[in-house]
């Protein structure tokens, strides 16, 4: 699979160990950044990321912040995304499940890499359910052409 990374200087170290992580599990990383721990600004990766999944260039995107609110907000502003905000394994399965999202953010200042491990493999085995979840997913990406 191939998988959109990014990041702020907040979420630079988990990003890295799961970038790593995530090319030893064979996957494919495309790093949009951040490139190191120096302040700089989420919307400018985040959404980058977040395009380049709603263009069907990466399978799925991975979008990390301090709190992964700021990143998760950002890529929520991107046509066709669906991104979640997890911070534990049941959450990661159920929005797959249910919400059919597309991007994880993840929080750096929260989550250690193991636990980052879990969620992100979690989010990419888990299948969409479909059924009556897709009427609710219709609606929600119906929301974009208001």
């Amino acid at each position: 699979m191939l998988i959109a990374l990014a990041s702020d200087h907040g979420g630079f170290a988990l990003k890295e160990h799961l970038k790593t992580w995530l090319e030893a599990h064979g996957h494919t990383c495309r790093d949009f950044g951040c490139l190191s721990t120096e302040s700089c600004d989420y919307p400018d990766f985040g959404a980058a990321a977040a395009r380049a999944v709603a263009a069907g260039e990466c399978d799925r995107g991975i979008l990390i912040c301090t709190t992964g609110i700021g990143i998760s907000i950002t890529a929520n502003k991107v046509h066709g995304i669906r991104c979640a905000l997890c911070r534990d394994v049941y959450s990661a399965e159920l929005t797959r499940r249910h919400n059919n999202a597309n991007v994880l953010a993840l929080a750096g200042g929260f989550t250690g890499p193991f636990e980052a491990e879990r969620i992100v493999e979690t989010f990419l085995i888990t299948e969409f359910e479909g059924g009556r979840h897709q009427r609710r997913v219709d609606k929600v990406m119906a929301l974009e052409e208001t």
